[in-house]
């Protein structure tokens, strides 16, 4: 009797301490993300590289025919682009980006801080080192992420099915080779040819103009109807005749 009453004593000391180191592990793990980690809540006047990385992954919620601009500023336009992420995700649209909205970007963007169903290989099928276009080889590499976070939002307005990109980033070489224009947006590495698949590309270039693409070409433009073209030009140029654009 003795020894059974010891043995279950034994046990039920093993489950509580067991327990108890779990409860403490789990209260004690702080999230950190590979890609990028915030430390502090952010809302309008706030400012920073923290405010900054906030706006890239906003860029494709700055509402119809704007662009959100990536300065480090937190102000109305940051915050109006925070609540349509927010609504857009099921989070309470306060403006304000706390755990919530940070642990949703978390699980929305892989470890090189690209958007889960977007890659830089998905963006560039020219070269591995993004050099020999218009641009620098680390400023075209930024373009397209700023590029993949927007279609990351428009892929999910478009109920989270898949886009295919065609084109990305281009060297002046490439560019050259596929007869694109002298002066394409390719070759900055702010712009993506999109083909059709769940979508028509027509649906894409209607949806785009939601998500802070400057030009948008598409059916019934010369040299596009095979194709949606989305860029981030210094002034917006929308065509697409064929889809009423």
């Amino acid at each position: 009797m003795y020894t059974r009453t010891v043995r279950l004593l034994l046990i039920f000391v093993m489950i509580m301490t067991g327990g108890l180191a779990s409860t403490v592990a789990t209260a004690g793990t702080a999230h950190a993300d590979g890609c990028y980690t915030w430390s502090r809540t952010l809302s309008q006047g706030s400012s920073g590289a923290d405010v900054t990385q906030l706006q890239i992954r906003l860029g494709g919620y700055p509402g119809y025919g704007s662009v959100l601009a990536v300065d480090g500023d937190f102000g109305p336009a940051t915050e109006a682009a925070l609540k349509r992420f927010q609504s857009a995700y099921g989070l309470t649209a306060d403006g304000v980006a706390g755990p919530n909205t940070f642990n949703k970007l978390y699980a929305l963007q892989d470890d090189d801080c690209t958007p889960i169903h977007f890659s830089y290989s998905e963006l560039n099928d020219c070269n591995s080192t993004w050099s020999g276009g218009a641009v620098g080889a680390a400023t075209a590499k930024s373009n397209a992420l700023r590029s993949m976070w927007k279609l990351e939002a428009m892929r999910h307005a478009l109920g989270d099915q898949p886009i295919t990109v065609t084109s990305g980033f281009r060297s002046y070489a490439c560019n050259s080779a596929v007869g694109g224009a002298s002066n394409s947006r390719h070759l900055y590495g702010d712009a993506v040819d999109l083909g059709a698949g769940p979508h028509s590309l027509c649906t894409l270039a209607k949806q785009a103009r939601n998500h802070g693409f400057r030009g948008i070409l598409g059916p019934g433009y010369p040299g596009h109807d095979d194709h949606t073209h989305l860029d981030h030009r210094a002034s917006q140029y929308w065509s697409a005749p064929t889809c009423g654009i």
